[in-house]
Order: C-alpha cells, then structure tokens, then sequence
C-alpha cells in the first residue's frame, strides 16, 4: 500500500491492538484508529494462555510489549491429570506453557499501542452501516459475533459448527503448579475441568460436561450461585477450599454455552478485512485462540508493508493465516472430539488414559482402538516416533 494509510480497527481485543502497533513500527505516519465498544478495563475471560514458539514470535516483532506480557506472566512445565478415586499423575512437558491475564494483555497493548500514536476510542459501537470515509483499510477485530462481518455475510460466508458438549468459563483462587485436567465420575456421567494459573493470585477453571451430565446434575436450573456450589463440590479435592468465580447473565443465571467452530468462506470484501474471532475460532481445549490471533495481526501488518495493491496484499494475508491455521484447527477438532467421546477413553487404566489424552489432536485416534492405540504410541516413542501417532 501507500506510505501512509489510514486505518479503521473495530473491536479492541489482542489481533487489532497488536496489529496498530506492528503498523506503526513499521511506518510512524500511519493513521489507526481502534473503536471499541466497552470502557477501557472491562474485559472478561479469566486468563489466556500461550507457549514458547509465541513468546519467542512476540520478542522479534515488538520486544518492548513482549517484555512487558512476560514480566506479567506466570509460567508452567508440567501438567497433571487428576482421574477421581483412580490416579493423580504429573507428566513433564518439553515446551513451557504461560499464562496471562486476558485483562493485563490488552492493558498491556493497549498502552504500547497509544505510545506509538494509535487513537483508541473506548465506549464507541460500531454497526454494520457505519461510515468509516477515507480510511484506507477496515480491520474487524470485532470477535465471534462480529456486526461487520455479518453486513456482509452474503461475501464473508461464515459457517458456524456447534460442538455437542456444554462448558463455563470460571476463575478460581486456587493457584494451580501446573496445568490440571481433573475428572468427576457422577451418576449422571462425567464432568471435568482444565485448571491453569494466570497470575500469583489467581486461576482459570473452564468446566465441561455432556448435556445429558449438565442436566441430571441440576446445573440447568437456579442462580449462578447455585451452580457454583454444585461445582465447587465436584472439584473440593483440587481446589483445596477456594472458591470459583463466575460471572452471571442478566438474569442471575450461569453463563454455561456451546463452543462454536467458526470459518469463513473468505476473510476479505473491498477495503473489509476479518482477524481473529472474526476471521475464525479454535476450541479451548488446544489453548490457541490468542496467539492465533495475533499471528493473524502478524501476518496482515507484514502483507501490507510488502504488497502495495490492498486486494492482493489482502488475499496474500488470507491465504498465509489460512495456511497457518490448518494444522491448529484440525488439532482443536480432535480435540473437541475427544473429549466429546469421553467414555471411549476413560474407563482404561490410568496411564492409558493419560497417554491417550496427551495424543487427543491426533487424526489417527479416533480409529484406532484405544488400547491398540496405546501399544502401538509405546512402540514409536521408543523408535523415536518412527510412525508419527500423535502428529
């Protein structure tokens, strides 16, 4: 593109503020904007998770905001897999696993982004007929719901797929040493959690079960408070006595949803360019949505400094952050899968159960037996992975 460009941002999550920033590296003069539609601080989502290959991606685009997200970082090496009056095991990882506060991250951006220039309009809505004049480049960063992406549907082409299970985004107290997946056995069927720590004070807990287990435990039924209660009953063993913390609807009750797999058919209309949520969403259970996001920042900021036309430097972005994301998105379908698929699993022997979870993104798994499974990832991991089971 131009020298200088104008640039409109709707949505004020991770992808657009690091996307500013990586533009005015790049060029001081350029002009960005970021609408977003709640006051500054008022994000939700407990903490974000990220890895090594991100932070290492984060300190050779921006070392300054990367410094920053690591001093604001908690970090872990192991996780732990805690099955009900059956095993609790912890296994060491080779890659260490971070966690940060989803509030503190955008703090973070957010203050790097306006010291470098960038305008951010807290409390401003955008709607799909807004008039953005002679900007240059509309970025919607405007999450899952986007209302931009959504006005232009028709090209955009979402697809949402809607995963069986039911789950709830929580924090907790309880500050866990490692990552924990913990399972309840109860007479309505499973329900488990995935446990991370986000900061010294505090963790997340994203609670998960079937419909069927959702239901017969009451957990449809009452107040937030209620549910909280069941729940804290369920896990008493790894929260040690903490509570959990939620966030209530409108109406009082929990805020218990169905993941939504999001693609769009293709991420660019005219000067309208999709990121993030917008563009497409992983399952948590692969803990990738944030850095996927901004890889998506990293990838449109590079295409635009090397690409002069917009169309092609926009169809060169979407075609490399689609490239990019093949691999987690099928990782985050298996996943999903698995856990969807719980009792296959689950009644093995504890380190089968384990292993098997630890290989839950493969594309061979859900094929294999589970204990021909097991034998056969055993046999590869002593010839130094000879058939690739877990890839």
């Amino acid at each position: 593109m131009g020298d200088r460009v104008k640039v409109a941002c709707v949505g004020g999550g991770p992808a657009n503020l690091y996307f500013s920033i990586l533009m005015k590296r790049v060029d001081p003069s350029h002009d960005i904007t970021i609408y977003e539609r709640n006051p500054a601080g008022s994000t939700y989502g407990w903490g974000v998770t990220y890895w090594d290959e991100l932070f290492n991606d984060l300190h050779r685009a921006d070392a300054d905001s990367a410094r920053a997200i690591s001093e604001s970082s908690v970090r872990w090496d192991s996780w732990v897999t805690d099955i009900r009056d059956r095993a609790t095991v912890t296994v060491e990882q080779g890659e260490a696993g971070y966690g940060i506060s989803r509030r503190r991250l955008l703090g973070i951006l957010a203050e790097r982004a306006e010291s470098l220039g960038v305008r951010i309009e807290w409390e401003h809505e955008i709607d799909g007929e807004h008039d953005f004049g002679d900007a240059d480049l509309v970025v919607a960063g405007d999450g899952v719901n986007s209302v931009l992406r959504e006005h232009h549907a028709e090209h955009f082409g979402p697809e949402f797929v809607t995963g069986q299970n039911i789950y709830i985004w929580l924090g907790t107290t309880k500050i866990f040493d490692a990552f924990v997946f913990a399972f309840v056995e109860t007479e309505h069927g499973w329900i488990w959690c995935y446990g991370y720590k986000y900061s010294q004070e505090h963790s997340t807990c994203v609670i998960e079960c079937t419909p069927e287990t959702w239901r017969g435990l009451g957990l449809d039924q009452g107040k937030e408070a209620d549910s909280l209660a069941i729940l804290e009953k369920l896990f008493a063993d790894i929260l040690d006595g903490h509570p959990l913390i939620g966030r209530a609807q409108a109406d009082g009750t929990a805020h218990w949803l169905h993941f939504r797999t999001l693609t769009n058919r293709t991420w660019h209309h005219g000067n309208i360019v999709l990121v993030g949520d917008a563009a497409h969403t992983t399952h948590y259970s692969i803990g990738a949505g944030t850095a996927l996001a901004l890889a998506d920042a990293s990838v449109l900021a590079k295409a635009l400094f090397e690409e002069k036309d917009l169309d092609k430097a926009l169809t060169a972005y979407e075609h490399e952050s689609k490239s990019k994301l093949r691999s987690p998105q099928r990782a985050a379908r298996n996943s999903a899968r698995w856990f969807e698929n719980l009792p296959r699993y689950i009644d093995r022997s504890p380190m089968q159960v384990i292993t098997l979870l630890g290989q839950r993104h493969s594309v061979m798994q859900p094929y294999v037996p589970p204990g021909l499974y097991y034998q056969f990832d055993r046999i590869a991991g002593r010839v130094g992975g000879l058939f690739g089971f877990g890839r």
